[in-house]
């Protein structure tokens, strides 16, 4: 790469520029003010009706009960941090007139896990024809207002999808600047978390928005960053490190910075909104940076003094509802809520009350399968190789607990680091570790590890540094958080990484295996002076029976037969090894004779295994898996077997091109995309027709 040296070139004559007339989707201003709502005093004196944050939090904690009892994860933490802001904003915006609201703001919420509380502030608005009905089947399958905020499924209240923290401020940066060169008189406004503001995109805009705000090419942007010192895990700066000096270096970096010491003053949030947006409008070239002190899970003292400040929902039922709305008001809440509260905790009751009736009825049960997580076998693999004397370290960014890997952070405090909520940084660091002689080991959800993550990879393999990755949470399973979370292409996003092993165990013991396997296989081959392969292993996040046949065996880089047929070949990987495993027995039942395979070497196709099954079966193959059907386990088993010259039919089920979205459970999104053991059956029957 050079510098330009071409020619220069006159410039060509052209009519004005002028956007695309794409028509807003967002649903218009309300026509009422909010239906619980207190005043605060304007920077002039008057009377300003802003949505009560109590009511917002109420809200946010009844709908979330709604949500668990369907068994999905919900958060609570962040709307609670943030109710007080998004009251403010919201006040500000629905108070335009003259024009549509979005004419005259863009509303941009980075917070995705914050969400919930953008939709229980609106339904106080009655906006987009919004009830608190309409919000009690939020996460669900058939509601549009999902785990973060997806604007393929509620073009009406969302104008840019979220979830990645730190993904949706850069597209705000953008929406200025567009806005900007369309000459339209449009002020963009973007909430922010201090979780979000470690990520490298979010500090690449925290340069460029001020930088090129400078050169005059951006729009009027406010920024609202809640600072609680608290992510996921814990606290940012116990676990990680200090954000203070990152937010002591925005007035450097060009912001006009507005401190708000109290986040939760609503009078002093609201007089700060105002006067930001009066700051950026009187001067676009600096953009407006407010950093508000809050406390998450704010309103509920359990929660404001939990380490993680109840990033999740704390309640797993309605049992205590009725004392969070009281505690959420201190006493005399609203009649509405209250009665809600009441009817969510006899729902309870009447549950507790089935399951006492049912134990009696059955006091001697069946024994259970002994089920896990696949993720606890990575971990407990890696205490092993720990244990023999193998370099093994650790390398986080915030979701440990949920990876899995903690197991081992905690058997090992001194051989881990956490470097805050950025995945592409962890990736790298962990190559840096490799070139230091460590084994390193990274971990995240799939989606953050594939997207955020993948040039971090690449650079990894390039640099003979090769690193093992655990990433969790793939395709569907993360069924709650919705389509910004759901990793559908993760085979096809590391697959052709070169020097990279990409493994989809489907089973506690088979990823302990492997995981095992491939610490001792990096191990003997840095040893031996050659550079390596990196090893990506993608599980889900559900119990899954610690094996699938007694007495199993995982050899390195072999399929698992599991069954034995001559009819047709089953293949599953990974999270859905137990639909071809029931669909092997279905068929039985019509008498077909179906081989059945576990194939966790996603890149690394066993045709000798495969060949054999698929030639014993007169070429008849079907597929499945949680991933998209392109590019996926399918097409590269298919492909190996072509390249093998190995006739073949194939019938692949995966998802069809589209992407995912909120529901309680991943089975519901499985029987939505008809990955089902019904469906792999009748695909087969079909290929012996």
């Amino acid at each position: 790469m050079g510098a330009d040296t071409a020619a220069a070139v006159k410039p060509v004559e052209a009519p004005p520029l002028s956007p695309l007339a794409l028509q807003s989707k967002l649903a218009g201003t309300p026509a009422q003010k909010p239906k619980y709502s207190v005043v605060v005093k304007n920077d002039a004196g008057q009377d300003v009706v802003v949505a009560d944050p109590r009511a917002t939090r109420a809200v946010v904690a009844l709908m979330d009960i709604h949500a668990v009892n369907g068994g999905a994860a919900c958060h609570w933490g962040g709307p609670a941090a943030f109710a007080e802001i998004n009251a403010a904003l919201h006040a500000l915006m629905f108070a335009t007139s003259g024009r549509p609201w979005h004419a005259a703001f863009n509303y941009v919420n980075d917070a995705g896990h914050a969400e919930n509380g953008v939709y229980a502030l609106r339904a106080l608005y009655g906006f987009d024809g919004m009830t608190f009905d309409t919000l009690k089947g939020f996460r669900s399958l058939e509601s549009k207002f999902t785990g973060h905020g997806e604007s393929h499924l509620n073009p009406e209240g969302v104008l840019v999808s979220n979830g990645p923290l730190g993904s949706s401020l850069p597209q705000a940066e953008g929406l200025a600047i567009a806005d900007k060169t369309a000459r339209r008189d449009r002020v963009t406004l973007c909430v922010v978390s201090d979780g979000a503001s470690m990520e490298g995109e979010a500090k690449e805009a925290f340069a460029a928005i001020p930088g090129l705000a400078a050169k005059g090419r951006v729009n009027p942007f406010v920024m609202v960053v809640s600072d609680n010192d608290t992510k996921l895990s814990g606290r940012i700066t116990k676990d990680a490190f200090s954000m203070a000096p990152t937010f002591a270096a925005m007035s450097a970096l060009g912001w006009n910075v507005i401190h708000v010491p109290n986040g939760h003053d609503l009078q002093a949030v609201y007089l700060a909104v105002e006067k930001a947006v009066a700051a950026a409008k009187a001067n676009p070239n600096q953009p407006v940076c407010i950093l508000a002190k809050t406390i998450k899970g704010y309103g509920i003292k359990a929660t404001m003094e939990n380490a993680a400040g109840g990033h999740g929902f704390p309640l797993s039922n309605g049992e205590k509802a009725i004392e969070w709305i009281n505690e959420i008001y201190g006493g005399a809440p609203p009649e509405e809520f209250l009665n809600w509260a009441k009817a969510l905790r006899g729902d309870w009751e009447k549950k507790e009350a089935e399951k006492k009736a049912k134990a009696a009825a059955n006091p001697a049960p069946a024994p259970s399968v002994k089920k896990d997580k696949v993720q606890s076998g990575l971990a407990k693999a890696a205490i092993r190789a720990a244990q023999e004397g193998l370099p093994v370290f650790s390398i986080s960014a915030d979701v440990q607990g949920s990876t899995g890997i903690s197991l081992f952070q905690k058997s090992f405090p001194d051989r881990w680091i956490e470097v805050g909520v950025a995945e592409a940084n962890m990736v790298s660091v962990g190559a840096g570790f490799a070139k230091a002689g460590f084994i390193p080991i990274v971990d995240t959800f799939g989606q953050f590890g594939v997207t955020k993550g993948n040039l971090p990879l690449t650079m990894a393999a390039l640099s003979q540094a090769p690193v093992i990755a655990m990433f969790s949470h793939i395709g569907l399973q993360d069924a709650a958080d919705g389509a910004s979370h759901q990793a559908t292409t993760y085979l096809a996003a590391t697959s052709a990484i070169p020097h990279t092993v990409v493994i989809a165990p489907s089973c506690s013991d088979e990823a302990e295996a492997l995981m095992y396997e491939a610490i001792q296989r990096q191990a003997a081959d840095r040893a031996a002076g050659k550079n390596g392969e990196s090893y990506i292993f993608f599980v889900g996040r559900e119990n899954y029976p610690l094996s699938w046949v007694e007495g199993a065996k995982y050899p390195w880089g072999k399929a698992q037969v599991l069954q034995q047929g001559t009819d047709v070949v089953l293949i599953g990987c990974g999270v859905l090894v137990n639909k071809v495993i029931e669909a092997g027995k279905k068929l039985a039942e019509k008498g077909v004779k179906a081989t059945v395979i576990n194939n966790p070497f996603i890149n690394r196709v066993d045709v000798d295994t495969l060949g054999t099954a698929v030639k014993a079966c007169q070429g008849r193959v079907v597929t499945i898996e949680d991933h998209q059907v392109i590019g996926g386990m399918g097409a590269l088993v298919s492909h190996a077997l072509a390249q093998a010259g190995i006739a073949h039919r194939m019938k692949s089920l995966g998802i069809p091109g589209e992407f995912g979205q909120s529901a309680y459970v991943a089975e519901h999104l499985y029987k939505h995309h008809g990955l089902t053991a019904d469906k792999v059956a009748e695909a087969a029957l079909g290929l012996m027709k």
